[in-house]
């Protein structure tokens, strides 16, 4: 095999890896490519840059999407891109990465740089959307500096991830690790005009597209209307002599509260673990989540989506390559706290609290020790 055509596999199958999310790193899909395609050892020249690998996945998102498919994507996700800019607008937004440059794919998210020297203001002004965000501080060292990275995750239509920099850093020229040239990025105004000119229409036009989406709604609103349809849902009474699946919630939340009083994602979880039943009970955990997506951390979707591995570890049923990654996990005592709680919230004739009021106590949280 020539090394023109062995580097044009190893970059066609990372693309394949990043585009099916079998892989988030470049790096990490070159070399899972090049083990793939090549046996023995590959010299560092006849593997494909990042650059190469990029315009492959490109390639591969209008195969598999189609021109049409490809292009109403890549609109729909700068007009939200557009809309959340306007909402952060004073953060000073710029938008970066593949939905600037046109390089979309399934599973492709929002890359948005904002500017504060206060991440948690930044995530604050998030939630007064209606939606629930996620603050991660990464530290990394880079050319033998210790540095932190501050990070927003979204989960919206499509995920969003805001990356904060100190004021100070707004007319840096970041550079891309891809091919050392300045990062393409766009102001509010500068992405309204690139929406207009490759849609054939005027900025007014925009404008009006981005006032008619649908603004995230109140999460609150959201859980209930997701916990009262349960009170409909009659379970095995084998497994829940308690009845209705709202009344076993309810009981698993109030259990949830006396272990931890304060923990709003964990009484979440608990609160909310079964919503999926009324949807889809036989996969409800899945339903649930689904269902959810937007609305709830990334440590409250991992307690719900692990309760039922919960069970398995108590009883014994839980596969060993299965119990070795929760033990190692973070959270796995909050896991075996809440599936205490979801065992033991299964009793006839408890007194139970309201949905509303459930939702009160954990609402009154944000503002408890203010």
């Amino acid at each position: 095999m020539t090394h023109s055509k062995l580097r044009r596999k190893i970059a066609w199958e990372a693309a394949r890896l990043l585009y099916a999310r079998e892989e988030s790193e470049y790096f990490q899909a070159k070399r899972k490519a090049s083990r793939r395609i090549a046996s023995g050892w590959i010299r560092p020249a006849d593997l494909p840059s990042n650059a190469e690998i990029r315009d492959e996945v490109r390639v591969m998102a209008r195969l598999i999407e189609g021109q049409q498919g490809h292009s109403d994507r890549l609109e729909e996700m700068r007009i939200r891109a557009l809309w959340w800019m306007e909402q952060l607008q004073m953060f000073h937004p710029r938008l970066i990465g593949s939905v600037l440059t046109g390089h979309v794919r399934d599973g492709s998210d929002v890359d948005i740089h904002v500017f504060s020297g206060n991440p948690s203001a930044v995530a604050s002004r998030v939630e007064q959307t209606g939606m629930a965000c996620e603050l991660e501080r990464k530290r990394v060292v880079k050319n033998g500096e210790n540095r932190v990275f501050s990070h927003v995750h979204i989960r919206d239509r499509y995920p969003i991830e805001l990356t904060v920099y100190p004021p100070a850093l707004l007319g840096h020229r970041f550079r891309s690790s891809i091919d050392g040239k300045a990062i393409p990025r766009a102001t509010i105004s500068e992405l309204k005009r690139l929406i207009a000119l490759e849609g054939g229409r005027d900025e007014a036009t925009v404008d009006r597209q981005v006032q008619q989406m649908d603004s995230p709604v109140d999460r609150w609103q959201v859980y209930a209307a997701l916990l009262m349809p349960l009170e409909r849902v009659r379970q095995n009474p084998q497994y829940h002599p308690e009845g209705d699946a709202l009344y076993h919630s309810l009981q698993v939340f109030q259990l949830a509260r006396d272990a931890m009083p304060y923990d709003e994602e964990f009484l979440l979880a608990a609160l909310l673990h079964d919503v999926g039943k009324a949807i889809d009970p036989a996969d409800h955990v899945a339903a649930g989540l689904e269902a959810l997506a937007g609305f709830i951390t990334a440590r409250t979707h991992w307690l719900i989506e692990h309760h039922m591995w919960g069970h398995g570890l108590r009883d014994g049923t839980l596969g060993a390559r299965r119990r070795r990654r929760l033990v190692q996990h973070p959270w796995y005592e909050d896991l075996l706290e809440l599936s205490s709680c979801d065992v033991d919230g299964r009793q006839r004739g408890v007194m139970v609290d309201e949905v509303d009021d459930a939702l009160e106590y954990i609402r009154g949280l944000e503002t408890m020790f203010d």
